[in-house]
């Protein structure tokens, strides 16, 4: 209910496919995924540079 009684109903997402093409920005890949798990397991003190780097090499893709 909301605040003033009413019923609301529930909010609803759609499935994800898993399925991308090239050009969808919203979904990484399986690798960026991987890279992101292996730079999340590093002690802290690694993972700023980690995500420093990473964010460097994504940048130049996207200027390429």
């Amino acid at each position: 209910m909301d605040e003033r009684g009413a019923e609301t109903e529930p909010a609803t997402a759609e499935p994800e496919t898993g399925e991308h093409d090239a050009g969808d920005l919203d979904a990484p890949d399986e690798g960026l995924l991987s890279q992101l798990a292996l730079i999340d397991d590093q002690p802290l003190e690694d993972r700023a540079a980690a995500f420093a780097q990473l964010h460097d090499a994504l940048r130049q893709q996207l200027e390429a």
